[in-house]
């Protein structure tokens, strides 16, 4: 399934697309050199790439949270990935007012899971002629995310892409019900599976998430061989000292080696079929 990006071209290995680059933007030093390293893995491979990155962080347990470095700041940074290393970005936005000022800065516009029945928060993104990204929610089933798919589309935009994070499993974890692929597949938008957020251990009496990066190959492996359209990796060189999210990331150092062997199970799947 395509995506209206001009940057973004699916390329004739027939590969997943990915979306991947830290949680947060915590600095433009930091930010280019994951892009760098994502594009040259991302160019080796013939894997289509889209660099994600939030300008700013609304949604934290604890109010000392690292949020961000100033929206402005980050959303240039992002820009600036954009036009140096030629590829789309993405980033989160919370509120519709937002919608207008980051799409002046991205190519794609990511709903935040917890917000994807917002119903003005859809139709602004929409309205900017941006794809749209909707994480479904983890209380959601992924029959109900044609309802947040017909939003988008009856505001005027066909850019839509879905993707899983999980489905919340008691208070404090989160689990996967690969159904949901195939299921939101049928809306026919591209689905993408959310690894690392699957991975958060939320509600952590701490204020801070946890998560199991150690099983991030493992829920990527079964997302292709169900068939999803692209992967969401969040990666840093140190997860351990970013500032958001660093319990559930990819080290940066093994992505290339992932990618290497999720790309070999998409190939089986194809000559099977």
């Amino acid at each position: 399934m395509n995506i209206n990006i001009p940057k973004l071209q699916h390329t004739a290995s027939g590969n997943f697309f990915l979306m991947a680059g830290p949680c947060a933007i915590e600095g433009e030093d930091m930010a280019m050199g994951i892009a760098e390293e994502l594009v040259r893995i991302s160019d080796r491979l013939q894997i289509p790439l889209i660099f994600k990155g939030s300008y700013r962080k609304a949604n934290r347990s604890r109010k000392d949270s690292f949020t961000g470095i100033g929206d402005e700041k980050a959303l240039k940074i992002l820009a600036k990935v954009s036009e140096t290393f030629g590829v789309p970005t993405v980033t989160d936005i919370h509120e519709a007012h937002e919608a207008a000022m980051a799409a002046e800065y991205v190519d794609v516009l990511q709903i935040p899971a917890f917000l994807c029945r917002q119903t003005d928060l859809l139709i602004a993104a929409a309205q900017t002629g941006k794809v749209v990204n909707i994480k479904k929610g983890q209380f959601l089933s992924g029959e109900s995310m044609k309802f947040a798919v017909e939003k988008v589309k009856e505001s005027g935009n066909d850019n839509v892409i879905l993707t899983d994070r999980g489905n919340s499993f008691g208070y404090s974890d989160l689990v996967v019900d690969y159904r949901n692929i195939t299921i939101m597949r049928e809306n026919q938008v591209p689905v993408v599976m959310d690894v690392t957020h699957s991975l958060q251990q939320p509600n952590q009496s701490s204020g801070v998430t946890g998560g199991r990066p150690a099983l991030i190959e493992t829920i990527a492996k079964a997302a292709i061989a169900v068939g999803a359209d692209g992967l969401f990796i969040e990666t840093h060189p140190e997860p351990l000292t970013a500032r958001s999210d660093g319990a559930n990331m990819l080290p940066l150092a093994q992505l290339e080696g992932l990618m290497r062997r999720l790309i070999r199970i998409r190939e089986a799947i194809r000559f099977e079929a």
